[in-house]
């Protein structure tokens, strides 16, 4: 059963269709060496969520973010500094934009207080992003400190302002997009070059963003 009206012939569904199958590709082609094909699988699966959402009518800041969040993913499909530098900024500049838009939708902060589970949530999410500002400050050099520390401060922001919104697969994509930016940064930054958990890191990694990033697309076009 497909989420939109139409079949799998539908334009909506052959979409997602074509993102999910993107998806699975670099999934397989994930240790292989850097190489255009492989950016463009990784770039493909975000981008066509982004021409879903802008198929379906959804919010430009939708779009937007899943934009910005593709041109993220053909940085960090290369490796080197510059690349990483790229990713970062294009990713920063997703997040600010995800957090306008959640909270364009949401209910305010006041939600937080008004329902436990949210407030108990919010705390974690500061937990844990404050455990890892301390662990990785000790780990990189003093030229990405400052840049990693306000990537950070972004995550919150949007994890926080998801938990505003009523959309539970929305809060949900922001859960496992935080999960999947921590687990980048222990595999990059924390564990040493020959550990054998970088490899199931990795995948984990791919599995939790691509997740997030559909999780927050149906969450506001499956209204």
């Amino acid at each position: 059963m497909m989420p939109f009206p139409g079949g799998i012939e539908a334009n909506a569904n052959a979409t997602l269709l074509f993102s999910f199958v993107a998806a699975v590709i670099y999934a397989f082609a994930l240790d292989m060496p850097p190489k255009w094909s492989r950016t463009a699988t990784k770039t493909a699966a975000i981008a066509f969520l982004a021409v879903l959402a802008a198929m379906q009518g959804g919010p430009l800041l939708l779009v937007a973010a899943l934009g910005l969040s593709a041109v993220g993913d053909a940085f960090l499909s290369s490796d080197g500094e510059k690349e990483f530098l790229g990713g970062l900024a294009s990713f920063l500049a997703a997040h600010i934009v995800y957090v306008a838009l959640f909270v364009q939708a949401g209910g305010g902060l006041g939600l937080l207080s008004a329902e436990s589970w949210r407030g108990a949530l919010a705390l974690a999410m500061a937990a844990f992003v404050i455990v890892m500002l301390a662990a990785l400050w000790r780990r990189v050099g003093p030229q990405l400190r400052i840049p990693i520390a306000v990537y950070i401060a972004a995550i919150l922001a949007m994890g926080i302002s998801a938990l505003t919104t009523d959309k539970i697969w929305v809060i949900a994509g922001a859960v496992l997009f935080m999960a999947s930016d921590g687990l980048l940064a222990t595999e990059r930054f924390l564990l040493a070059a020959i550990s054998p958990q970088r490899v199931w890191m990795r995948y984990a990694v791919w599995v939790l963003y691509y997740a997030a990033q559909l999780a927050i697309t149906l969450g506001f076009l499956l209204v």
